[in-house]
């Protein structure tokens, strides 16, 4: 494989969004290990079978919208390397298979040494709501439930389902600190359908922006986060999170500076480029929230 087929599967990959990935796991992780339970390798194994699984979601979304015509060449969304030329439809249909059974392969290996079978269900329903989010029949990202189900599955499920194979059983703490993580997770996604509008709008693809339409979308995204800082506020006065949690609020003036950009600007490119704020914000909070849980014994 020479170099720039190796950079072209680097950008199909969309390496910055894995961080969406890695918080939820990390949270699931450290609270198991506030137990004394920390298990590394399992981590790795949950690590390896998520990333699997996100990589093939990246490269369905690329393959499928390009079938439907969304990643035209009026689209910014996407990594385009089909529609650069870099990489055909048909290899990266081959990936995403690869990919699929190969994490498939790591989970279905922890449910049998773990004993853990009651987690199938929750697995299969992740598995098929990464792929069917633009694939036919489903395509429910067509219908502006993109989010809800990300959030759910990035929020939740990684969270819970992470403490669940580490610790060896459930409990309500996991979940309660996933809700704002699967909060911001969901916001990362709706900013980024902002920006493709008009395309989207186009090919009949509903996403909760394309209802909304660009102004309200905008607004849209203030109360994403209003409801994500409540939550985190609210978490700390019940002593699900403590005081180190509190540094995520100081990402608000951060926040505040992207609303102003958003306003001066209905370019596409320009508010594309401003998703990395939205990444920031998620990481920063994230961030909190594993120092916070770390932080707790002492």
């Amino acid at each position: 494989m020479d170099k720039d087929t190796l950079k072209a599967w680097f950008q199909a990959s969309r390496p910055p969004f894995y961080i969406a990935t890695l918080i939820p796991l990390t949270i699931g992780w450290v609270l198991a290990g506030q137990e004394g339970a920390w298990h590394p390798w399992r981590f790795l194994l949950i690590n390896a079978a998520a990333l699997m699984v996100h990589l093939a979601t990246n490269l369905a979304n690329d393959y499928f919208d390009y079938i439907q015509g969304a990643d035209d060449g009026a689209s910014i969304g996407g990594s385009r390397v089909i529609q650069e030329g870099k990489i055909a439809p048909a290899a990266l249909k081959k990936a995403i298979i690869s990919l699929y059974f190969l994490a498939f392969i790591v989970a279905f290996y922890l449910m049998i040494t773990l004993d853990l079978w009651a987690m199938f269900p929750v697995v299969l329903f992740s598995f098929c709501s990464s792929l069917f989010y633009v694939a036919p029949p489903i395509r429910y990202g067509y219908h502006g439930l993109g989010e809800v189900f990300v959030g759910l599955n990035m929020g939740p499920i990684m969270v819970v389902g992470t403490y669940w194979v580490i610790a060896g059983r459930l409990d309500w703490l996991p979940f309660y600190l996933s809700l704002p993580v699967g909060l911001m997770v969901a916001s990362i996604l709706y900013y980024q359908s902002i920006p493709d509008i008009d395309t989207d709008r186009a090919i009949g693809k509903r996403t909760i922006a394309v209802r909304l339409g660009l102004k309200r979308a905008k607004i849209g995204l203030v109360g994403f986060w209003a409801t994500i800082y409540s939550a985190m506020i609210a978490l700390i006065r019940a002593e699900y999170l403590y005081w180190p949690a509190l540094v995520g609020l100081l990402t608000i003036p951060v926040f505040i500076r992207l609303l102003m950009l958003l306003r001066k600007t209905t370019d596409t490119i320009v508010m594309d480029g401003y998703g990395k704020y939205v990444r920031i914000l998620y990481f920063f909070n994230g961030v909190a929230m594993i120092v916070s849980i770390l932080l707790q014994r002492f």
